[in-house]
């Protein structure tokens, strides 16, 4: 799967206010050694240089796009290309941090633990990820899915999946000294037509939309931005609110 960063970029803001919120609950004074697994285009990445301007501070993503755009935003941090689910530092870190990227990794009862492997005694494992996949917006990708001419080539795509709190709680309990783990509902207020496609065409569709070309892409497309506009109809003043939950974790070791 490929990502584009400018498609990312459009909702900038929104995207990393959650990244900036669980910065905000961890308890590290001067960590020296810093990860930001799925850094993206960098966005979550500035914020922890500028929390922690003196700590070495490497981001990495399986994107040679995001990675591309991170560099040519010429942050105080290093930046390289690396799969997270097989990645594997040479050096523990005090903060092992990531932005919206677990949800497309499987086996978080395995993976997380592995990653968590990777922190300093005293140090910290945090992440946010969306847990919006049962809300319109993702329960009418997996309908439009069925309901055409494509469903045989869109039958097995793997989705963005999340667990629940509890059992991110289970997983991570064995190893943590603490757990701060909570979730937030945002409205986002998006302007212009087809906002919500906008949105999630930057994100969770790109696995249905990249299976598929000409015009059965479009007609596929088309009949998804039907289903949105009427689950998430645009207002009289031109807004469409759009009900978005997170789920956070912060796991200090």
């Amino acid at each position: 799967m490929t990502w584009n960063p400018q498609t990312y970029l459009a909702f900038a803001s929104e995207r990393t206010r959650p990244a900036a919120e669980l910065l905000g609950r961890i308890p590290l004074e001067a960590p020296q050694r810093i990860v930001d697994i799925g850094c993206g285009p960098g966005n979550s990445t500035e914020l922890l240089c500028e929390r922690w301007p003196d700590a070495d501070v490497e981001g990495i993503d399986s994107s040679p796009d995001m990675i591309g755009q991170a560099k040519a935003a010429n942050l105080r941090a290093r930046f390289a290309l690396a799969d997270a689910a097989t990645w594997s530092p040479s050096q523990p870190f005090d903060l092992v941090f990531s932005n919206a990227t677990y949800q497309w990794l499987p086996d978080h009862r395995t993976l997380l633990p592995r990653l968590m492997s990777f922190v300093r005694p005293g140090g910290a494992f945090a992440f946010q990820v969306p847990s919006n996949f049962n809300e319109p917006s993702h329960a009418l990708m997996r309908e439009t899915a069925a309901a055409g001419p494509w469903a045989t080539k869109l039958a097995n795509i793997r989705e963005a999946s999340v667990l629940t709190a509890a059992v991110y709680f289970d997983i991570l309990s064995a190893t943590a000294n603490a757990l701060d783990i909570w979730q937030t509902e945002y409205l986002q207020v998006l302007d212009g037509e087809d906002a919500v496609y906008r949105w999630v065409s930057a994100t969770g569709l790109r696995p249905f939309v990249q299976a598929l070309d000409g015009s059965e892409q479009h007609d596929f497309i088309a009949a998804y931005k039907q289903r949105l506009n009427e689950a998430y109809p645009r207002r009289t003043d031109g807004k469409t609110l759009f009900p978005f939950q997170r789920l956070f974790v912060v796991a200090t070791c």
